[in-house]
């Protein structure tokens, strides 16, 4: 007696947890301006130059920046090293990098020799 009972509870619970699983389908209509696939269109087209940059030193004489620069180049040659002049300011910037992470993983190899290094984003010449 105890087996038939057994036997029809579990009939009853596999029938149920099939019409459970099944009872789960539907369809998805998503309706949405016009526009919107206009702007993503226009988005795409757009280049961005997004791109980060180390500042690794900065002073007032050009020639101590070209000896950290080349100090630079001889510890780290993975990267581009270029001197920026803001007055009255020479500044050492490294890479060229296009995401913050990438920028972010170079900052701690250059911070074991440099710890006054920065990121930052110059601003877009127009």
């Amino acid at each position: 007696m105890r087996l038939k009972i057994n036997t029809i509870s579990t009939f009853f619970i596999l029938v149920f947890v099939s019409f459970v699983t099944n009872a789960q389908q539907g369809e998805v209509t998503i309706d949405q301006d016009e526009d919107i696939k206009k702007l993503l269109e226009y988005k795409k087209d757009i280049k961005t130059n997004m791109t980060y940059k180390i500042q690794v030193f900065q002073s007032v004489d050009p020639d101590r920046a070209q000896k950290e620069k080349s100090n630079f180049l001889n510890s780290y040659g993975d990267w581009p090293v270029d001197i920026h002049w803001n007055t009255p300011n020479y500044k050492v910037w490294v890479g060229n990098f296009s995401t913050r992470l990438e920028a972010d993983r170079a900052l701690v190899k250059i911070k074991k020799k440099y710890m006054n290094a920065i990121i930052f984003q110059p601003k877009s010449e127009k």
